[in-house]
């Protein structure tokens, strides 16, 4: 019989507050270090007040480090304290909206920490926008001011002249005039001590993937400081560390870890502002990093520089590898537990929904393919299609949600679809026998062709699971006979034949024959966004020959 849902609340508290104690997340004999910590995070927001505590508890600890070297805690405090009064005296206030399009480094740090210190709203840009999901973004959000690199300047035209900007970083090579705003000038010269706290918090946005259109708003408003037992319960973050930041903080999975990162005592390293395969390799070796963030596109091209580059840099340091985003191809988690050492652990969740499970190393030993089991705090139920429960193993339907830090509603009104409290995660899978939840496809990804449901990852998963294939992505497209037929497209790895021919018939031993392609098309690299999610209306609607 279930629990009402008042005393479930009350025991999911309490069951996260023991998952802090014994993570030494706050120390017992110092409750009012805790409490501090709790009231600058309900004050200021999660991020803002995660960064103010640790700079009044150790201040000379170093917080980040860049290009520019390394910062500490209290730096980052006083020069946020600066910003957030020059952007007071251009005219940003509590309420506002500000657009922060920066990569990872110091300015995108103090533009969040200085927006929370405000009760700004921050909206997290992607860095991969065009200037239409720009210009639409900053529209719908009412975006007052952007905060911005000068890679992006090109960017600005697509917006209103009179919204002003203010540069986070600035590369000689793109030219920017002197005369726009720096956050160096902004802070030059102004007083650095403490602020009153906002009437409010100012929260964040945080954008879905935008695989599809425009990205939707999910706001970041709750500011519970219990949340960070959904990430540490099932992956073992290691405190008072070094922490490589190879994910971008724009995006859930960056900003959630780096967060929980600082909380825990950790250095943050960033990488040189992009993604480089062999560069994450050096840094985990340069700084001995015992966590490393990623999504699991970054693991693959990790993984797939082939083993006399990797056997040049001494990864044994690493203790977890936090991997979230999009689901990992099975042959990549196994070439990941076996290079380092059984240190993979991989995250399921999305934008509006948040945590939803996590699979552990033993996890994903067992079953590559799993997205593991709920962490504390979090329900997971199969719905059938009359949103029925489903009790059986190895029956797939529609994943829903209870998660209390779920969002409300995306910024634009809409939200998702909400069952006896529980969200839709868009999402369809099963559960086995031992509990362990399978992800079987996006919903909106299936394919019915000539009748037969097909979900893509299932063939993608075999087609990449081959020693001759790097990735593949499985698409529907228009068909006559069929309603629809499949195309999968595949990146050839080493000693690949590129004979569609092969890959059919490696489909057909060993899948129904309704989920063989028609079609197989090679390409050099498949479409992702800037956190590695793949964009297949590109591919759907690729011009192929023949």
């Amino acid at each position: 019989m279930a629990l009402p849902a008042p005393i479930r609340k009350a025991s999911d508290l309490a069951l996260g507050v023991n998952v802090m104690l014994k993570r030494r997340l706050f120390n017992p004999l110092r409750l009012d270090h805790a409490a501090r910590s709790a009231i600058n995070v309900l004050k200021f927001g999660p991020f803002a007040g995660v960064v103010m505590h640790a700079a009044q508890t150790r201040p000379d600890a170093a917080a980040i480090v860049d290009e520019l070297g390394e910062i500490t805690f209290g730096e980052l405090d006083r020069r946020a304290n600066a910003l957030a009064r020059g952007f007071t005296e251009n005219g940003i206030g509590p309420g506002d909206v500000v657009a922060v399009l920066a990569r990872d480094h110091r300015g995108m740090v103090l533009s969040l920490l200085a927006a929370g210190k405000l009760g700004v709203r921050a909206v997290l840009m992607n860095t991969g926008f065009a200037k239409p999901q720009f210009a639409d973004v900053a529209e719908r959000e009412k975006v007052k001011a952007v905060l911005h690199d000068s890679e992006f300047l090109d960017l600005m035209s697509a917006i209103p002249s009179g919204i002003p900007h203010v540069l986070t970083w600035v590369d000689e090579k793109d030219g920017a005039d002197p005369a726009i705003p720096t956050l160096d000038s902004l802070i030059a010269g102004r007083d650095t001590t403490p602020l009153p706290a906002p009437e409010k918090p100012g929260g964040m946005v945080i954008l879905t993937s935008g695989t599809t259109g425009t990205p939707k708003g999910a706001p970041r408003d709750r500011v519970s400081p219990f949340a960070s037992a959904q990430f540490i319960d099932r992956v073992p973050l290691p405190r008072n560390g070094t922490m490589l930041m190879a994910a971008p903080i724009f995006h859930g999975t960056g900003l959630s870890q780096f967060t929980l990162g600082l909380a825990l005592g950790n250095r943050v390293v960033f990488q040189q502002r992009r993604f480089s395969p062999e560069g994450t390799l050096a840094n985990i070796q340069e700084y001995k990093a015992d966590s490393l963030v990623v999504v699991p596109t970054m693991l693959q091209r990790m993984l797939d520089l082939g083993d006399e580059v990797l056997a040049k840099y001494d990864v044994s340091s690493l203790k977890v590898i936090f991997a979230a985003g999009s689901a990992i191809a099975p042959d990549v988690v196994t070439r990941a537990l076996d290079h380092f050492n059984d240190s993979l652990y991989n995250l399921y969740g999305s934008t509006e929904c948040a945590v939803m499970t996590v699979a552990t190393p033993a996890d994903l030993r067992k079953a590559p393919t799993t997205a593991g089991k709920a962490p504390v705090g979090i329900r997971i139920v199969l719905l059938d299609e009359n949103r029925k429960p489903i009790t059986e193993p190895d029956v797939t339907g529609t994943i829903f949600v209870d998660n209390g830090f779920a969002f409300t509603g995306y910024t634009d009104g809409r939200t998702k679809e909400i069952v006896d409290g529980m969200m839709n995660s868009g999402d369809v899978g099963h559960v086995d026998a031992d509990g362990l939840l399978f992800i079987d496809g996006r919903d909106d990804d299936m394919i019915v062709s000539g009748g037969e449901n097909v979900f893509p990852l299932e063939v993608e998963n075999l087609i990449a699971g081959r020693e001759d294939v790097f990735e593949a992505a499985v698409v529907g497209v228009d068909d006559r006979e069929y309603g629809k037929r499949l195309r999968a497209f595949v990146v050839p790895g080493p000693g690949s034949s590129r004979d569609p021919q092969e890959i059919k018939e490696y489909v057909k031993a060993n899948l129904a024959r309704y989920k063989v392609p028609r079609e197989v098309v090679f390409l050099d690299e498949l479409p992702r966004n800037a956190t590695g999610k793949l964009l297949r209306k590109p591919l759907a609607e690729m011009d192929v020959e023949g």
